[in-house]
């Protein structure tokens, strides 16, 4: 399978996982095949994941039924399914997980996404979710809010491995990866081991460009004369973003700081390529993909995606290229009457709006599903 394009990112230093979790695709050896014949290194879940997983399909079925005659409620069913599917997952990805050394070979359940915005109820879950788990290899989903920021560092120092997700900004990318650094300091200070403490820092992308390419629509199609510095940005600001991401991941991860819990065995804080996806049918479905190999990195790809890149993607290091040119687009975007970092806070908002929509709507289904198995329904 040497021309497999998902094979080949191996050797350009990414990491390609998958953004999707359902148990039939783990009961039929479907995992396990993505993973010996692509060279699938990790999983990566959601509530809209799950929700699609347990609502659009009969899989669960059996379980939902027996957990509503026992009583449970929906939030303890939704609960038992998702931790028994990543645990699962976790196990077909044990082998990549020792063979890389705990490099890769994670999957990561997210904690409930109404506590976005809550520092002690985002602990409390972590933790618990973290136990419940029992697996090496799993990395728990925390929001990277203000007040998802210092659960980060706690839960670093805790030595639970954390999946940072809903990052959109560059300077909360930078709080994100110092949160990290701090966390790892804090477990060193206290004499224990760092080399076994995993993060990621999953750096949301095609959202970026679906917002910002809606406000330079109207500037393109003017003929103002900002036409053709917006015309230039268009489908760029994305991309751009994700490349000064890396800028700002090697300058902390080089710095002597992060230096000195290196030697103690800690691993960097990878930066994971997320919302991958092409949202906007004018660019090409590996456009999210392409433009953002580099080493060290992670890129989380749905299905669709992931089969596209596996069918036409041509892998490249790209992710330094053209960074003069990722840079000169972000400056100019205040003359286009664009504030990134506005941007980037409504995307955050948006984005725990958008988790807590289908989790809400799962736990109606599963109370629906549960009341027709308690009265006797089908």
């Amino acid at each position: 399978m040497s021309g497999n394009p998902l094979q080949r990112l191996g050797a350009l230093g990414q990491s390609i996982w998958l953004d999707f979790i359902r148990r039939d695709l783990i009961s039929s050896g479907g995992l396990r095949r993505l993973i010996e014949e692509d060279g699938l290194r990790g999983m990566t879940s959601n509530p809209s994941i799950f929700e699609k997983a347990i609502a659009e399909s009969h899989d669960y079925d059996a379980d939902i039924r027996a957990m509503a005659l026992a009583g449970s409620d929906p939030q303890a069913i939704y609960e038992t399914l998702s931790q028994q599917d990543v645990r699962s997952a976790a196990d077909e990805f044990r082998a990549v997980y020792d063979a890389t050394a705990g490099k890769d070979g994670f999957v990561s359940l997210e904690v409930n996404p109404h506590l976005a915005r809550d520092t002690g109820g985002t602990l409390k879950e972590a933790r618990r979710l973290w136990a419940a788990l029992d697996r090496p290899n799993v990395l728990i989903k925390v929001p990277a809010t203000a007040q998802g920021l210092p659960a980060i560092r706690q839960l670093i120092g805790e030595g639970i491995s954390v999946n940072v997700t809903l990052l959109f900004g560059l300077p909360r990318y930078r709080e994100v990866a110092e949160a990290y650094i701090d966390g790892l300091e804090a477990r060193a200070a206290q004499g224990k081991p760092v080399d076994r403490v995993a993060s990621v820092a999953s750096f949301f992308v095609s959202r970026i460009d679906a917002l910002v390419d809606a406000r330079l629509a109207g500037l393109v199609a003017s003929g103002t004369t900002e036409y053709e510095l917006a015309r230039r940005a268009r489908g760029q600001v994305a991309i751009a973003s994700a490349k000064m991401a890396y800028q700002i991941y090697k300058e902390i991860f080089a710095g002597a700081r992060f230096r000195k819990l290196a030697a103690q065995g800690a691993r960097v804080q990878r930066l994971l390529w997320a919302s991958t996806s092409t949202k906007n049918p004018e660019y090409s479905d590996v456009r999210y993909v392409e433009a953002l190999i580099g080493p060290d990195t992670v890129n989380t790809a749905p299905p669709e995606t992931l089969d596209a890149y596996r069918d036409h993607g041509e892998p490249q290091a790209r992710l330094e290229q053209d960074v003069e040119e990722a840079r000169w687009v972000l400056s100019r975007l205040p003359e286009l009457g664009i504030d990134i970092d506005q941007v980037t806070q409504q995307l955050e908002d948006e984005g725990v709006d958008k988790f807590n929509k289908p989790f809400d709507k799962l736990m109606e289904t599963l109370a629906q599903r549960s009341q027709q198995h308690a009265t006797g329904g089908a």
